[in-house]
């Protein structure tokens, strides 16, 4: 045998084998078969695949003679050098034992050979047109074409570096499993596969459209899941493969129902273990390829106050957890406008002894009260961003020091109060506890409007800006789903998880969604 190598590509998705129902050609347009000719072959996809330095064409002579020709196609940055290594050592091997020393080798039994026994463990897939194989070429699979024959097989062979299962970064417990999610989706799997170990956990895969052909799972349980839930999320999946798909992200904004609001409507979670105790309450998850993240649908409102560690302490424990979480959420969105409305418009509200230590701490500040917290709530924001983007060893120092040397200079400057450094601190402080990042983000959002309206028109003010956000949560919803439910459609099995955590042997008693059945 001789070989040989020739030029070129770009890098490619990964995929897994269970995709190859995916690498059809576009519906309405005819499929172009492979020729028998392995040059016009070649032609074709060196002509797609041009400028692109690491597609190899690994050129195969076997045969009487070595007359016969052969060639693999791979991304040398995708495919292991060991499996095509291994590759010529197969073809070694079908002459030497499959047809005998000395025997001629026909293409038929070299055919035959890949088709049957292949280069590995897996069993090769055929395909039959071109548009497959330069889809499959671009998913990081290693095609072999051979001359005389109208089909190629496509081996799965990726071996991409990954990171490796580690603790989650944004979610972590004091109890409860440490194992978070990667950027492989078949790992993932895995360990979504490995907690439950059901037939009835069903797992469907479809692929982004555009350039990235980028590889989505979405999961459920069979008997748990709404059909109508399911119907309508199939329905808005379908949207995907029209757009690029690059994070779950975007995923959740093309299935949202409000795309405006700033509240987030499907959670996110790094978690295995909350993952699969969403499906167990009828959700769907979705994950996609080199994304770490996995998205649940339907988040419901109550539910962004809720975290794994619930489930792992006591009753009361985690009871009073969640409503420490909801008195946070409050200081998170009111506090800095409660201060001006009481501040500016009703300052009889204030006790007298307090009054005088905010009137005495005010003493000299030429900006009134809304303008104050308008300045401290910027540069807050601005250095919570800025502690985001640098570099993760820096980041916590810088956001530190800088709130330390802001605000003490900003009081020594007469620019701003103590009890205003204050507020900001514990609305900041106050954000962080709630363990869902999305609900957070919106609290930043909404936290400008109520400033402003208590700035107009004080307590007043500020009640039509909460009825108007109440207004918007009763009528938002997600997936065709109530936002707000179990309060609102009242549910009063559902509350026993909302209100209260009541004790695992009442709550597991039953699946929490069979009612709904």
């Amino acid at each position: 045998m001789a070989n040989g190598n020739g030029n070129p590509q770009t890098g490619g998705q990964e995929v897994g084998s269970t995709l190859q129902k995916n690498m059809s050609p576009d519906e309405g347009v005819k499929a172009r078969p492979i020729s028998t000719q392995i040059d016009h072959n070649l032609r074709e996809l060196e002509s797609v695949f041009s400028h692109c330095s690491d597609l190899i064409f690994q050129h195969w002579s076997y045969g009487p003679e070595l007359r016969d020709r052969a060639c693999s196609i791979y991304y040398s940055s995708l495919i292991q050098e060991d499996t095509v290594n291994y590759m010529k050592q197969s073809l070694q091997d079908l002459v030497t034992h499959e047809v005998g020393p000395g025997m001629e080798v026909l293409p038929e039994d070299v055919r035959y050979f890949f088709e049957h026994q292949g280069v590995a463990e897996r069993k090769p897939t055929l395909i039959d047109d071109l548009d497959s194989l330069i889809s499959a070429v671009s998913s990081g699979r290693l095609l072999i074409i051979f001359d005389g024959w109208d089909k190629a097989l496509s081996y799965k062979a990726q071996s991409v570096e990954t990171r490796q299962v580690n603790e989650p970064v944004n979610e972590s417990v004091v109890q409860g499993p440490r194992e978070s999610t990667v950027e492989n989706l078949q790992k993932n799997l895995g360990l979504l596969r490995l907690r439950l170990k059901t037939p009835k956990f069903k797992i469907e895969l479809l692929s982004g459209g555009g350039q990235t052909n980028t590889t989505v799972a979405f999961g459920y349980l069979e008997d748990v899941v709404d059909p109508e839930l399911l119907s309508e999320f199939k329905k808005r999946m379908e949207r995907i493969k029209d757009v690029e798909i690059l994070e779950t992200s975007y995923i959740e904004q093309l299935i949202e129902d409000a795309s405006y609001s700033p509240f987030p409507q499907h959670r996110y979670t790094e978690r295995t273990d909350m993952a699969v105790a969403g499906m167990l309450d009828g959700k769907i998850i979705v994950l996609v390829q080199g994304t770490g993240n996995m998205l649940i649908c339907p988040g419901m409102f109550t539910e962004f106050f809720q975290s794994s560690e619930d489930y792992y302490q006591r009753t009361a424990i985690s009871t009073m957890v969640r409503w420490l979480r909801v008195f946070a959420f409050m200081i998170a969105l009111s506090l800095p406008s409660v201060y001006i409305a009481l501040s500016t418009f009703h300052p009889e509200l204030i006790p007298t002894v307090l009054l005088l230590a905010v009137l005495n701490a005010r003493e000299g500040i030429p900006l009134p009260a809304f303008f104050e917290a308008l300045l401290m709530e910027f540069f807050f924001e601005l250095m919570r961003e800025a502690g985001v983007r640098l570099p993760r060893p820096i980041g916590s120092a810088v956001s530190i020091v800088g709130a330390l040397v802001i605000g003490d200079a900003a009081i020594s400057a007469g620019i701003a109060s103590p009890i205003m450094v204050i507020i900001v601190a514990l609305t900041g402080i106050a954000s962080f506890s709630i363990p869902q990042y999305g609900i957070a983000i919106a609290l930043r959002v909404l936290r400008f409007p109520l400033m402003i309206s208590a700035a107009l028109l004080g307590g007043f003010g500020m009640m039509i800006c909460f009825l108007f956000i109440l207004l918007h949560l009763c009528k938002l919803r997600t997936l065709d789903q109530p936002y707000l439910a179990p309060l609102s459609p009242l549910r009063m099995t559902e509350l026993r998880d909302v209100v209260l955590r009541i004790p695992l042997k009442r709550l597991l008693r039953k699946p929490r969604n069979l009612h709904r059945q």
